[in-house]
């Protein structure tokens, strides 16, 4: 089978983990910055493949970065590329959102099956647990890492920073990620039926799933592999975070890691020299949005944007996910798993099938929005010694608000495939398929919003954020009127905030007015 010269496979793969337990310096002030961590990633990318990495990464036309948190840059990119060597025509820092590396991927894998370039580098790296430690320390060391003079141009994004929230679901305490899963959460329980702490110990038992994936990943932040009784139990080392999630239920971004992908045509990696056996192909890839803020999503228990881009992504090559070997869904949050996991058809609780190769944001670690790029490299890692086999990926942004799936493989991917869902864009180019179902996942019915409804109102799903204390601080209720429009709430009272959680709430009836809810 002939290969157009033009297919992107991905050939170098860069991890990073820098525990302080691990090699890692004792010395916070001593720890190199995120950018230097960024460049070891390129460093281990590069000596994957020996001498043809360095002639790779010198090749370097576009550099992605996914925008660090720990520490505050101008531009990430040209820092990057600074420490590199390289003046890549290309520097981009990524907009918000998890999404971002898997969409970045997939938009440097279509520029290169386009003809636009040869030679991609996405890089994420992040010092959150040095800057947490300093923060502790009685010291307050000061890191000394760079700080661009302002005369730095400001980087140049990858799309446009948008709104995660209405003014009336900020109002609420929506922008917090945690507390909207948890509305996620308590949706799917209800609509199964499971009483609350039934449901509880559930995620505990997956979670630690997760966390015996996490010990076998040799990347991986924490491979302790906690118990589900560990997980579960709300105490010191593991406070409730928002009913139901404890701390071990949610990301870990206070970790010292980084990650980089180095992509490029399968012309420039003959011409590189590249091993056959170091290719993997990008064989199809799909971007889109479900409804973007809360207030207009029909249900708190699916997603269409998932359920779209699976359809799309999967369907393009002609394949269904019983065929995919190693897969990875972006463990976001407990619901995020679920809900993703459930459009794709796989169950997220079976342990002969675990629904990622990392062990999740929770314990192979959340460096900031750069977990996609480890969970890629993972995968392709995995499908080197499997090389017949298939590997997904998805990733999600914000509260499964955006979603970005790629399919891999060792193999050249085959033609053909079936047609895609009705309104989705496809453009396929030297085997690569990208698909765009926005238009589709858009025109889907929208629930209707009232920010300023009152009266009678039923609750549709509750989300209870926990103070420093250990008890519930307040509750954002989300309401449905009588013809249905969805309003927002919040609760203070402390015996109905005890109320909702002992008790089944969704489809309580209760009162609104000026933005608070009487539960009956």
């Amino acid at each position: 089978m002939s290969i157009d010269p033009r297919a992107p496979v991905v050939v170098g793969i860069g991890q990073v983990t820098d525990r302080p337990d691990g090699g890692g310096s004792a010395d916070l002030s001593a720890r190199d910055e995120p950018v230097s961590l960024m460049a070891r990633a390129v460093a281990q990318a590069r000596a994957d493949l020996a001498r043809s990495g360095r002639s790779l990464v010198r090749q370097t036309e576009a550099l992605v970065v996914v925008d660090p948190r720990s520490w505050q840059y101008r531009d990430a990119a040209a820092a990057l590329a600074g420490l590199l060597g390289i003046d890549p025509a290309r520097r981009l820092v990524t907009a918000p959102g998890g999404h971002e590396p898997q969409r970045q991927v997939n938009r440097a894998a279509l520029a290169i099956a386009r003809g636009e370039l040869d030679v991609a580098l996405v890089v994420a790296g992040e010092r959150g647990e040095t800057v947490a430690a300093a923060r502790r320390h009685p010291d307050r060391p000061v890191l000394p890492w760079d700080v661009q003079d302002p005369s730095v141009p400001l980087a140049l994004r990858t799309g446009p920073e948008r709104r995660f929230t209405t003014e009336a679901e900020e109002r609420h305490g929506l922008g917090d990620v945690t507390v909207a899963s948890a509305l996620y959460e308590h949706a799917l329980r209800a609509t199964a039926g499971r009483p609350l702490d039934e449901h509880r110990w559930r995620l505990a038992r997956r979670w630690a799933m997760l966390g015996a994936v996490a010990a076998a990943n040799p990347a991986a932040w924490d491979r302790r592999s906690p118990t589900a009784e560990e997980i579960g139990s709300a105490g010191t080392g593991n406070p409730m975070v928002a009913d139901p999630y404890t701390q071990l239920l949610c990301p870990n971004e206070e970790v010292d890691q980084a990650a980089a992908l180095l992509v490029c045509s399968v012309d420039a990696a003959r011409r590189a020299g590249v091993p056959t056996e170091r290719w993997v192909f990008l064989a199809a890839g799909a971007d889109v949005d479900d409804h973007w803020y809360l207030s207009h999503r029909t249900t708190f228990t699916e997603s269409p944007a998932a359920r779209a881009a699976a359809s799309a992504t999967l369907g393009t090559v002609g394949i269904g996910i019983d065929d995919v070997a190693h897969l990875d869904v972006h463990a976001s949050s407990p619901a995020a798993l679920e809900v993703v996991a459930s459009e794709l058809g796989v169950d997220a609780d079976d342990p002969a099938r675990p629904p990622t190769v990392t062990g999740g944001p929770t314990f192979a670690g959340s460096p900031g929005d750069g977990y996609g790029v480890h969970a890629v490299a993972t995968v392709v890692r995995r499908l080197r010694q499997d090389p017949a086999a298939w590997g997904l990926v998805t990733s999600v942004g914000f509260a499964l608000s955006a979603h970005s799936f790629g399919l891999y493989r060792s193999a050249p991917p085959p033609p053909g495939g079936s047609a895609p869902p009705g309104g989705t864009r496809v453009e396929e180019r030297a085997g690569f398929r990208w698909a765009d179902p926005q238009a589709a996942v858009a025109a889907l019915p929208q629930r209707a919003s009232d920010a300023d409804a009152s009266g009678e109102v039923t609750v549709e799903t509750f989300s209870v954020p926990y103070g420093p204390d250990g008890s519930p601080a307040r509750a954002v209720v989300a309401c449905l009127t009588p013809d249905g429009r969805r309003s927002w709430a919040s609760v203070a009272d402390p015996d109905q905030l005890a109320l909702l959680v002992t008790e089944e709430c969704c489809g309580r009836l209760g009162r609104l007015r000026d933005g608070v809810v009487d539960l009956r």
